[in-house]
């Protein structure tokens, strides 16, 4: 007769397994003798090596059970359902591998390459990190609101960053961040912008913007972000649509 940790020296287990064993109901608990301890005896020897090594091969414990009462035909069938499980949880574990190695790659889990490719062109002209994730954030709305007009999108943004004066106005949105909303140096960067929007779409002052319900939903959430991360941001988009409804552009392009 065997004391516990006999049983479980023999087994190659430890004392906690046998007793977590003893919990579950996958292994008999003896009667304890007149000394108050538990005696085994060759029997449970065996059942705990089956145990141990149905658990070792990845069956889940409230599959033991059944297994070890099983006559040879239900255990091959519970084991090949087993293994069909099994194979199933090892795809998915598989999948969340190539999706975490995709993390490595940073903005393209989530974006198209074309626009990490115009994030990375931010970040070569020297647009704070601070900015060029407020950036792919937007994008990230975009795609996932309104994924059909993002390849115009991203062509529109990289004919402008073509254009130094385009650059130029960018880095200084992007220098205006922690200025006070009262600088007056504010005026002019919206004077600017304003002047080169004009420039370049004289005639939207005659058409229609063709947006989207999704698109105002864009709109919306990029100018509450403007609002909440930046002061003197909000009052260069206030200076802009006083200055392009000004210039005589529709309410709906401001």
């Amino acid at each position: 007769m065997l004391t516990i940790s006999q049983l479980a020296d023999y087994a190659g287990v430890t004392v906690r397994a046998v007793r977590h064993y003893h919990q579950r109901g996958l292994l008999a608990e003896p009667v304890r003798d007149a000394s108050g301890y538990r005696r085994y005896d060759a029997s449970a020897v065996v059942d705990l090596i089956r145990i141990r090594t149905l658990a070792q091969a990845g069956v889940p414990l409230a599959k033991i059970e059944e297994l070890l009462s099983a006559g040879p035909g239900q255990f091959t069938q519970a084991i090949a359902h087993i293994d069909k499980a099994m194979a199933a949880r090892i795809r998915d574990l598989q999948q969340h591998r190539r999706r975490l190695a995709e993390l490595a790659g940073g903005e393209r889990l989530f974006l198209p390459a074309d626009v990490v490719d115009l994030l990375d062109q931010l970040r070569a002209i020297g647009v704070s990190p601070r900015t060029v994730q407020m950036e792919r954030d937007a994008w990230i709305l975009a795609v996932a609101l309104s994924p059909e007009r993002v390849q115009e999108w991203q062509e529109q943004k990289r004919s402008a960053l073509a254009s130094a004066e385009f650059r130029q106005l960018y880095l200084a949105y992007d220098q205006a961040f922690d200025w006070d909303p009262d600088d007056p140096r504010l005026a002019e960067l919206a004077d600017a912008t304003v002047a080169y929007a004009v420039g370049q779409q004289p005639e939207a002052r005659q058409s229609e913007p063709d947006w989207t319900a999704a698109e105002h939903v864009i709109l919306a959430l990029l100018e509450s972000q403007v609002g909440n991360s930046s002061p003197s941001w909000e009052r260069l988009n206030e200076l802009g649509k006083a200055k392009l409804r000004a210039s005589g552009y529709p309410e709906e392009h401001t």
